[in-house]
């Protein structure tokens, strides 16, 4: 009965051997924890039983390890001097459980919030001299 349906071959990357071979229809699991961090491609390989090859791949990014976030620099800045950096690195634990400590990163507060509290507390105060004269 399986000689009547497509044959599937899944492939990572440019890896000669299959990760798995399937009869089609099929629901495949791909455990992407065996896979480095950064960018990969899963090649599908399908084979009709007249005997034609059809070739899907789809190119996606693993970001098992631990997170790294930084502020201070961002891709393609342009510096000069002595740049202060803030480097954070968490991992996400597992799906039973959720890391809190560690997990957030601290961050200075916004040139734009700093803005607004002093045009708001130098409108406080005019406001204040102004009308406690009355």
């Amino acid at each position: 009965m399986q000689e009547d349906k497509s044959k599937i071959a899944l492939f990572v990357d440019d890896d000669l051997q299959p990760i798995a071979e399937l009869v089609a229809p099929v629901q495949f699991e791909l455990d992407t924890t065996k896979l480095t961090d950064g960018e990969h491609t899963l090649k599908m390989v399908s084979k009709s039983p007249s005997g034609r090859e059809g070739i899907r791949k789809i190119k996606f990014i693993v970001r098992n390890g631990p997170a790294i976030s930084i502020e201070g620099i961002s891709d393609n800045s342009i510096v000069d001097g002595v740049v202060p950096l803030m480097i954070n690195a968490y991992d996400k634990g597992n799906k039973n459980n959720f890391i809190i400590e560690g997990s957030e990163t601290p961050q200075s507060v916004p040139s734009w919030l700093w803005i607004i509290l002093i045009a708001f507390f130098g409108w406080a105060i005019y406001y204040l001299v102004t009308y406690s004269s009355i």
